[in-house]
């Protein structure tokens, strides 16, 4: 109902997505003796950065699972199935369609850097992996929920398993999902933890969102947990070990980049929701619900997607930090600016994938 909408949820998608804008940005052009560690602007930057993605598989989790859930008030769960199939295929199509070296090809060179996963592929399988589960406990919420999150804990738990896992026998197209040797940039290992971590998050909402004194508790809740994830994850998995003698435990704290990050993610869940109607502007979400659209134009824009002639290309790692920073806030304006009034990626996609379908149902009727 438009009443229950949650529209903190794109002022987040509309945060993380801004700031991967800018992060790229920065990151791509920024001369390297710049990048001082020992640099507070430097530092808090590169901090920030590591935030986005999180986020963006954490927020990308809780909204397409919470209109699954929902779906069953209207009856219509197998029409948002298949509708988060398409969706996973279409995102996992246009992550590699935005790698396709078009002027390599047809001179003849084909090389594998094709099929490098980056963030769609992965987000489009972690949906159709969403719906499967979805699918197997029976559309069951509670059971949903508990199940995600077992699926999160053990995913980021068991992370030191899979850290350097490589698999030389797998063809690419299947390796490069689970492994990072051959230059993929996110697997589906860890990340889809955060989407498991966003679904177990939706059925909260789901459940709980029509009670009086919900929005207190659930911001409540979200500070506290990601205080204490920022702060004592690492020390709660030390006891955890020194308790159990399990090794992985101890691996995990040593190198506890994932329950850290989310705890940053549940924060940003509770400010954002806290402030929502101070961040419920017109414009803030309209960049939320247009997050592919960005993505598609910025990639494009940035590393020359089909052309090879991008930013990356053309300018190179050359910007000091004033330049970079004017420059961010340029790319930022200019990526909306297109994505607003010239491009409908979602539409012409699913328009596409429509035709083919229809396409293949007359001619197997």
């Amino acid at each position: 109902m438009k009443v229950n909408r949650l529209y903190f949820i794109d002022a987040i998608r509309a945060f993380a997505i801004l700031m991967m804008l800018q992060g790229h940005f920065v990151d791509t052009l920024l001369n390297p003796i710049y990048r001082d560690t020992t640099n507070v602007i430097f530092k808090t930057w590169e901090y920030f950065r590591g935030i986005t993605a999180p986020t963006f598989f954490t927020i990308s989790g809780l909204i397409f699972s919470y209109l699954l859930i929902k779906a069953k008030h209207s009856g219509s769960t197998k029409k948002r199935m298949r509708k988060g199939l398409l969706r996973g295929l279409m995102l996992m199509g246009i992550g590699y369609v935005l790698r396709v070296p078009i002027f390599e090809w047809l001179v003849g060179k084909f090389y594998s850097y094709f099929l490098i996963i980056d963030v769609l592929q992965c987000i489009g399988l972690s949906l159709i992996a969403i719906i499967i589960i979805y699918k197997l406990v029976f559309k069951k919420t509670f059971v949903f929920s508990i199940v995600m999150l077992l699926f999160g804990l053990i995913i980021f738990i068991s992370e030191p398993l899979y850290r350097y896992l490589e698999l030389p026998n797998v063809p690419l197209i299947f390796s490069n999902y689970i492994s990072k040797a051959n230059g993929s940039v996110f697997t589906i290992l860890p990340w889809f933890g955060y989407l498991c971590f966003g679904a177990f998050i939706a059925t909260i909402f789901y459940r709980y969102l029509k009670r009086p004194k919900f929005k207190l508790s659930i911001v409540s809740g979200f500070l506290v947990l990601g205080v204490i994830l920022i702060t004592s994850s690492s020390w709660v998995l030390m006891k955890l070990y020194y308790f159990s003698n399990i090794q992985i435990l101890k691996d995990v704290a040593y190198y506890n980049y994932l329950f850290t990050r989310l705890g940053n993610v549940f924060v940003l869940f509770g400010l954002f929701y806290l402030f929502e109607n101070y961040i419920k502007q017109q414009l803030i979400l309209k960049i939320g619900q247009k997050t592919l659209s960005i993505y598609v134009i910025h990639f494009i824009i940035m590393y020359g997607s089909f052309t090879g002639l991008g930013l990356h290309q053309l300018i190179g790692k050359v910007l000091n930090p004033w330049q970079a920073a004017g420059g961010a806030l340029l790319f930022l304006a200019v990526v909306c600016f297109i994505s607003f009034y010239y491009a409908k990626t979602n539409v012409i996609v699913y328009k596409g994938i429509r035709s083919v379908i229809d396409k293949i149902k007359r001619y197997t009727a």
